[in-house]
């Protein structure tokens, strides 16, 4: 990693964005959090940035305020929304909220970093997906969306490798101590516990694995690893999986 080198990482307020926020930090990044609410854990190294990325010109602002910046040589696209429906009651809103989250804003953010990581001839790109995107009962917007994101990554892969640039895909599972897992589970210890059951390790995730698996994704060593999907899920890509 160049000396001082700085990332950026979407969703980085709670949960899996603030765990990989700490590992960055811990490897001696300049960390910059774009989330709706101030990141946390608070550090010297670290700045937030409060922009809600479903919204296109608010997107497209910050992206115009980080391609003036130096130094950017590492991109962790974490942000994430579920929009839970039937079918029958998905809206066009919903295609359009997620798939400017999911996807426009990465392009959009990749945009800005990108004079500066092929200036360093180097540069690391994570996209956080989801096993989900295998299918679930109720996420047909954002399945469909981090399912996008796959094939996004390869194609950027493809056009970066040779500026020195990775990109990967880190798809997680169920993972504890999130806002999204403790919006659809609730207070039910009863669900949580038959979900921990069903997943082949036994137990549910926590935001430490993504963190882990990212922390691969952009390590030096990792420079003959692009185009690739880690799936962080305790097993359940294997078979089904009923949240």
């Amino acid at each position: 990693m160049a000396e001082r080198s700085t990332a950026i990482v979407t969703g980085g307020s709670t949960g899996i964005g603030s765990a990989i926020c700490g590992m960055l930090l811990e490897r001696g990044y300049r960390v910059i959090a774009l989330s709706r609410r101030p990141a946390v854990p608070q550090a010297p190294a670290l700045r937030s940035i409060a922009v809600d990325l479903t919204d296109v010109a608010a997107t497209e602002r910050v992206a115009r305020e980080l391609a003036s910046l130096p130094g950017i040589t590492t991109l962790v696209h974490n942000a994430g929304v579920t929009r839970e429906a039937l079918v029958e009651d998905v809206s066009a809103a919903d295609f359009d909220a997620l798939t400017h989250l999911h996807l426009t804003s990465a392009a959009l953010l990749l945009q800005a970093c990108l004079p500066s990581m092929k200036a360093a001839g180097h540069g690391r790109v994570v996209l956080v997906s989801s096993r989900g995107m295998l299918g679930l009962a109720r996420r047909t917007v954002y399945a469909a969306t981090k399912a996008g994101m796959v094939g996004m990554a390869r194609t950027w892969a493809v056009e970066l490798a040779g500026h020195g640039i990775t990109v990967n895909v880190v798809a997680p599972g169920p993972i504890e101590a999130t806002e999204m897992f403790e919006q659809v589970m609730g207070d039910d210890v009863a669900r949580r516990e038959r979900l921990a059951r069903a997943i082949p390790v036994g137990r549910l995730g926590r935001p430490e694995d993504v963190a882990h698996a990212v922390g691969f994704f952009v390590d030096d060593r990792s420079s003959f690893v692009t185009g690739q999907t880690l799936f962080v899920c305790g097993g359940a890509s294997v078979g089904g999986l009923t949240i």
